[in-house]
């Protein structure tokens, strides 16, 4: 298992990501639905462990809990979190289940197609015995998707670590990241998500994502998403808007914060590049979104992590480090 320096008690600045990781396969040609991709290139993802990947490669600290097979593909998922400085002790290998597997392109009309093989897949199998509740007491920011509450015993054991993770003081990060697909009906994923909301501190969606959880409402709508959205215990809720930036809200404050302009090859962990940016920032700025300027600051920087991703094909290959990311942000500002 990998080493990494384990944060201090007093200044611990250690975020967790729990749920899924899986191999990503990615048409080596753009534009085409999966059917007529030629071939395919494999790529790790699941958006938790893209987040870790996204944290450790900004000079974080990072570490994943989640489940894969005891296959060769499970090992190189695991080799690959250690390859990229996240801390890999609370990955668990399943032998009786395969590693989850994705089949994910970018149509000519510019939307996603997605096929996923979990029949049930290993991450859907992590038991509550199996949590690596040290680790997550060490945490300063314990992030976490959706997909993990599709099914049991998954399910309870997230909900088992979101618990621990708020007693031990940890700030709970939440990006629903919809895979409608995945549920058994739509009905089933808008409960499923709002069933852990109120719990969040952070939580970070997309446009598609509002629409759906609002029941058809207007994303662009202030109003909608402080009304149905914000919830009393939230700190920051952020919605990200593709190459057009993010948007925040606060208790506060609310505003927009442009994006960062490139040619996009693939979207794929564009989003979970942006959490990563910006989780890495409140790791080491507890009260980031109670001042506005250091907020506007740190989203830039997020919104051009989320950039920099769209850049090259498949999401943990394409995440910046934060040289390129300043290296981009210079360019702007200069």
């Amino acid at each position: 298992m990998v080493d990494t320096e384990r944060p201090t008690s007093d200044g611990s600045s250690l975020v967790v990501c729990f749920g899924e990781m899986l191999i990503d396969f990615v048409p080596t040609v753009g534009g085409v639905s999966l059917a007529e991709a030629p071939a395919f290139k494999k790529a790790p993802g699941g958006a938790p462990a893209n987040v870790a990947v996204g944290i450790a490669r900004l000079g974080g600290s990072s570490a994943f809990i989640g489940k894969v097979g005891e296959d060769e593909f499970g090992y190189l998922l695991a080799d690959i979190l250690k390859q990229n400085n996240v801390d890999n002790s609370g990955v668990r290998f399943d032998p009786s289940a395969r590693t989850a597997l994705a089949f994910v392109t970018l149509r000519a009309d510019g939307e996603r197609e997605f096929l996923f093989f979990r029949h049930p897949s290993a991450d859907m199998l992590l038991h509550e015995s199996e949590l690596d509740r040290n680790l997550i007491k060490q945490a300063r920011i314990f992030h976490y998707g959706s997909i993990s509450l599709i099914e049991e015993p998954c399910r309870s054991t997230h909900i088992a670590a979101m618990a621990a993770a708020k007693e031990s003081g940890c700030i709970l990060s939440y990006d629903p990241n919809l895979r409608l697909p995945l549920w058994p009906s739509a009905d089933a994923a808008r409960e499923g998500i709002m069933s852990i909301w109120d719990q969040a501190d952070v939580i970070k969606i997309s446009e598609d994502e509002i629409s759906f959880l609002t029941g058809g409402d207007d994303p662009y709508d202030d109003n909608v998403v402080m009304e149905k959205l914000f919830h009393p215990n939230l700190k920051l809720l952020l919605v990200t808007e593709g190459s057009n930036g993010c948007r925040y809200y606060t208790k506060q404050f609310k505003g927009k914060v442009p994006g960062v302009k490139v040619k996009a090859v693939d979207t794929t962990g564009a989003g979970d590049a942006f959490v990563g940016g910006i989780l890495n920032s409140l790791a080491s700025d507890f009260y980031l979104h109670e001042d506005e300027e250091r907020l506007r600051e740190a989203l830039l920087f997020a919104n051009a992590c989320g950039a920099l991703t769209v850049t090259e094909r498949g999401a943990i290959p394409a995440l910046p480090t934060k040289e390129a990311v300043l290296q981009v942000l210079t360019g702007i500002t200069a």
